[in-house]
């Protein structure tokens, strides 16, 4: 008699304690899919100086300049109702030679586009005004995400590397 009291109180813990890996993954789900909410701004550009070409050096090296003045020209915002918003001064960087050597000042003007997105943990899938799907593959780690250059439409950023921005 013991001996099934024990082996009933053994199995009713064995039941409680057992929980559904439905809700545990629904929840890293979650998580993964407001991860990317808020305001990005890059601040590096990974290349492989090897391969790279000398415009996408000269651009990282204009915003590695323009990085450590706290001036960024490429920032993406992404909003809970899934709108994004990309704001990139690339176009609008001006290098000026001085006495001192090359100077850049910030831009004052940027490019702003509209887009809604969809993020699964790994990729961001943005639809601009005019209907036009890109996908981007990123990655986050607590306040930084690394995005695939190669996938962005951006002058001097878009060749093989890793574009790095950080949540402000």
């Amino acid at each position: 008699m013991y001996k099934h009291i024990l082996l009933s109180l053994a199995m009713a813990f064995a039941l409680v304690s057992c929980s559904s890996d439905k809700e545990d993954s629904t929840s890293e789900d979650e998580i993964n899919s407001t991860a990317i909410l808020g305001t990005w701004e890059a601040t590096e550009l990974i290349i492989d100086n090897e391969t790279a070409s000398d415009d996408v050096k000269f651009g990282k090296q204009i915003l590695d300049f323009l990085s450590n003045k706290d001036c960024y020209i490429i920032t993406l915002q992404f909003n809970e109702d899934l709108s994004a918003t990309a704001s990139n001064s690339a176009n609008y960087v001006e290098v000026n030679a001085t006495a001192d050597g090359l100077d850049i000042p910030c831009p004052t003007e940027t490019d702003t586009n509209e887009s809604t997105y969809v993020f699964d943990g790994k990729t961001v899938t943005t639809i601009d005004e005019n209907g036009e799907e890109l996908v981007i593959g990123v990655t986050i780690e607590g306040n930084v995400m690394t995005v695939d250059a190669a996938d962005l439409d951006i002058p001097n950023f878009s060749e093989d590397g890793q574009l790095i921005f950080v949540k402000r």
